[in-house]
């Protein structure tokens, strides 16, 4: 298609909801790792609880799940505190919370180009990756950068919209375009700065969304969080701490396209002795966004 198509389509997808790029900062930067909570709370109680966790900044990718008595939620916070601290400090004090499981993401799976979630089509093939990507940056060496103070307005307009253009770069932070081009380039090449697509694939035609706990042998962990990740039906893999060793973030169509994921391409993964589903009830937030009457928003600022 032409590009003023693409342009249109784009824009129609973004002001309905369906879809947002944004800006992400690595939390590697500010010392923080990755923790999946499993939190189990009474059905009749879980909505305020859930509601108050998708709100805060450390807390992404939240959902309810098995009836809506779980909250699965990915939280942001340094690995060397207290398990229990990660998440309980941020908990009201309730007793509709009945149990709290945390795990530490050890690993993502999956490289740009395969690891992204392509079940509504046919995906791009490596060349066309290439193209839009270009060449990859090395991975950068020794520790991360935070971002500076004057950052600030350039990150921030970057994660309400991702594809803000240089010149309302340049308006918001008062510097030329050539700065913020300079600024750009260095954030990214660095690996502080990185772009996600947050999507709501049930406005797309896929309605079923489950999280697969899987217990994995540890010689066949890295090949089966790498196939994982290839899968059209998977948005996320990783490996985790815990009673089950490696997690997925499974999209498809109903549930008889679920089974049919289940008992053909992840049977297929040599090493898998165990695994549970978590189906969901209800998404509550995505990377960068909270979902609102059925839409993608951008999070009030906390």
């Amino acid at each position: 298609m032409s590009e003023q198509t693409a342009a249109r389509r784009y824009h129609a997808l973004r002001r309905s909801g369906v879809m947002r790029v944004v800006g992400l900062v690595n939390p590697v930067v500010y010392g923080q790792a990755q923790w999946m909570a499993r939190i189990r709370s009474r059905p009749d109680r879980v909505g305020p609880l859930a509601d108050s966790l998708a709100k805060r900044p450390d807390i992404a990718y939240a959902n309810l799940a098995s009836g809506g008595s779980e909250i699965i939620c990915m939280i942001r916070s340094p690995v060397d505190v207290e398990r229990d601290d990660v998440l309980l400090r941020q908990l009201p004090r309730s007793a509709s919370v009945l149990d709290v499981s945390i795990d530490l993401l050890l690993h993502p799976f999956g490289e740009t180009g395969t690891n992204e979630w392509t079940g509504y089509g046919a995906g791009l093939s490596p060349d066309q990756v290439r193209q839009l990507t270009g060449e990859q940056p090395p991975a950068p060496a020794g520790p991360l950068r935070p971002p500076t103070d004057e950052d600030a307005p350039l990150l921030a307009a970057l994660a309400e919209d991702g594809r803000t253009t240089h010149t309302r770069l340049a308006e918001l932070t008062g510097w030329s375009n050539a700065r913020v081009a300079r600024r750009l380039a260095a954030l990214e090449t660095s690996g502080t700065l990185s772009y996600d697509v947050d999507l709501l694939p049930e406005r797309l035609g896929h309605a079923l969304n489950a999280t697969l706990w899987l217990r994995v042998a540890p010689a066949c962990l890295k090949q089966a969080g790498e196939e994982l990740a290839r899968h059209a039906e998977v948005a996320f893999a990783g490996a985790i701490s815990g009673r089950h060793n490696l997690m997925a973030t499974v999209i498809c169509r109903d549930a008889e396209d679920f089974y049919r994921y289940l008992t053909t391409r992840v049977a297929a993964i040599d090493g898998i002795d165990a695994y549970e589903v978590s189906i969901r009830v209800r998404r509550l937030k995505q990377a960068a966004s909270l979902i609102f009457q059925g839409r993608l928003v951008h999070p009030a600022p906390a």
